[in-house]
């Protein structure tokens, strides 16, 4: 009797060496999909938005940590090098959007935002034509809050003059100008970080804020 229990005993011993882990399904029942206690139910995502800082300018990558069948945490990362305007979110979404057809570059329209009679101002999406007979001394960048200072050669007497620029599109929050000895100051605020790129062209002067 004790023989025909010893000799059952090593069968079952050899038959669950057989399989790696004998609490998951064998080769041949890999169909089954395996089943986790979840009782928590999800809403079907639509689209949500992520915003930027005002000093982001390149979006280097994307991450998304997800949880799969079995109940364990998964991450995927996209590598991506793209320029990006931290104004507009981005929209993570699993709907499909319309595909959209090349439209042809637009030319630049600059609008007037500011006009004194010895300056003018016209701003289009990222950039600054200053008009001006006069000569830029020197420019330089501040912050709290973040403007741009650009001085010009002129003996004059004026008072000082501030506008509000309350446009959506516009990165200028405010513009100011102010008498100095020998100079008239131009201040630019900005509503957020940048840097600036500033060039001498017909008339005047280019800001382009980067």
């Amino acid at each position: 009797m004790i023989k025909i229990f010893l000799l059952f005993l090593c069968l079952s011993l050899l038959n669950l060496e057989a399989r790696e882990n004998p609490f998951f399904p064998s080769e041949g029942e890999l169909d089954t999909p395996l089943s986790v206690n979840q009782t928590e139910n999800y809403s079907p995502l639509k689209r949500v938005t992520l915003s930027l800082p005002s000093t982001a300018r390149v979006i280097k990558g994307v991450t998304v940590s997800y949880q799969n069948l079995d109940g364990s945490i998964s991450k995927k990362t996209i590598k991506l090098e793209n320029s990006i305007d931290w104004h507009l979110p981005l929209f993570i979404s699993q709907s499909y959007a319309p595909t959209q057809k090349s439209l042809k570059p637009k030319k630049k329209e600059f609008q007037k935002i500011f006009s004194l009679s010895y300056i003018s101002l016209f701003e289009t999406k990222k950039e600054l034509k200053i008009l001006t007979p006069d000569v830029l001394i020197r420019n330089f960048l501040l912050t709290k809050p973040h403007r741009i200072v650009c001085d010009f050669r002129r003996d004059i007497d004026i008072r000082a003059y501030e506008k509000k620029i309350n446009d959506a599109k516009s990165v200028i929050t405010k513009v100011r100008i102010g008498n100095h000895d020998g100079y008239y100051r131009l201040v630019i605020e900005l509503d957020g970080y940048y840097l600036y790129n500033l060039q001498k062209i017909e008339g005047g002067y280019l800001l382009k804020f980067l």
